[in-house]
């Protein structure tokens, strides 16, 4: 059984690397092209930065702060200061799939080639990854810089064009993603119905199946700082 809702949840500590070229610490803006995502501040401050059709905006996240946001959404987290933030992602599997897309500059975006190198990080020890995950930071700033300062004059032909190249990016993965989420979402969904109609009928065999599951967390490095992900299609079944 799924996690619930067929969502994934992780732990992240935003990256304090030092700041970006236009002085501001923290992750590497991206969007997400299938998953909505939500933001649950457990601790610090920050500022989550924010791109769409209608324009950038910036929204303050402190302790207690929930924010989420949909598919599309550009979104950078700023760190003023220990931001710590639990992260509930819809559709669990896409998003490690593959599902986001970096904001780097629109000549690298439109090459798959040139993206997947841009994007990749090196096997290594931590000084060295640390140092691509900053390069890689740099990089998709420099891009999301130049799509607020075009969408904030009024001109959305370039966030356009960048969603026209994130979806060339992904479109080679959605056979793959729509297996991982009839397994999951669907899958889930289709067993409420069941359970709903079980009870409607006065059935509660399901009871009689439960089971407590357990997702040990697993430290990695994410677009917007250090996770600590659970792997919640493979959990430890306790009955």
């Amino acid at each position: 059984m799924t996690f619930p809702g067929g969502t994934s949840v992780s732990r992240l500590s935003v990256y304090a690397l030092g700041a970006c070229s236009d002085g501001l610490e923290g992750g590497t803006p991206h969007l997400h092209t299938a998953s909505t995502e939500a933001y649950v501040v457990v601790g610090g401050r920050g500022a989550l930065r924010t791109l769409d059709l209608n324009g950038p905006r910036e929204t303050e996240l402190r302790a207690g702060s929930t924010v989420w946001f949909t598919p599309g959404t550009i979104h950078r987290a700023v760190n003023h200061g220990g931001l710590e933030v639990m992260v509930v992602m819809s559709n669990a599997g896409l998003p490690e799939a593959g599902d986001a897309v970096m904001t780097f500059p629109p000549e690298i975006v439109a090459d798959p080639e040139r993206y997947a190198e841009a994007a990749a990080l090196p096997d290594g020890p931590p000084e060295v990854v640390e140092a691509a995950v900053v390069r890689r930071r740099e990089l998709a700033v420099e891009g999301f810089l130049r799509l607020s300062g075009s969408t904030a004059r009024g001109d959305l032909d370039p966030l356009r064009s960048f969603y026209d190249s994130a979806v060339a990016l992904v479109r080679p993965r959605v056979a793959r993603w729509r297996e991982i989420w009839e397994d999951t979402v669907a899958r889930e969904a289709r067993r409420t119905a069941a359970v709903l109609d079980a009870l409607g009928d006065g059935d509660g065999a399901h009871l009689g199946e439960s089971a407590l599951m357990e997702s040990p967390p697993q430290e990695r490095w994410g677009m917007c700082g250090h996770l600590r992900a659970h792997d919640v299609a493979h959990p430890t079944v306790h009955t």
